[in-house]
């Protein structure tokens, strides 16, 4: 499987979490460990990443686009996406998205996951 069909399968899993609003579902696909920064304070773990979306509010999308991906070794793959959260009551926002994919076993996982607003 390539870098990019790694990147996709393991965002299309975070992207079905996202807009089903299944904050313990996006958190079950970080790594135990992953480091987290969203729009918020950071967060280690998968508990800050299924707190942080719980206070995501209903009807939130997500729809990205992989601008790059790097093979950093055999079980890492570095991913830089752009990304655009959907809203029911305002304007859409688009952010910057780096994400540090771990193998773990035969899956891959978010280890790290940094957005940036960039206007």
């Amino acid at each position: 499987m390539s870098d990019a069909q790694i990147l996709r399968t393991v965002l299309d899993r975070w992207k079905s979490a996202v807009d089903a609003h299944e904050p313990d579902r996006v958190a079950s696909y970080f790594t135990e460990d992953a480091i987290f920064q969203g729009l918020h304070p950071y967060a280690v773990g998968r508990a800050g990443v299924a707190a942080y979306y719980a206070a995501q509010p209903l009807g939130l999308t997500a729809a990205y686009e992989i601008r790059e991906t790097r093979r950093l070794a055999d079980d890492l793959v570095l991913g830089y996406l752009e990304v655009e959260f959907g809203f029911t009551d305002r304007p859409a926002l688009t952010v910057h998205l780096g994400v540090l994919l771990s193998r773990a076993g035969n899956d891959w996982l978010i280890a790290h996951y940094q957005v940036s607003r960039l206007n």
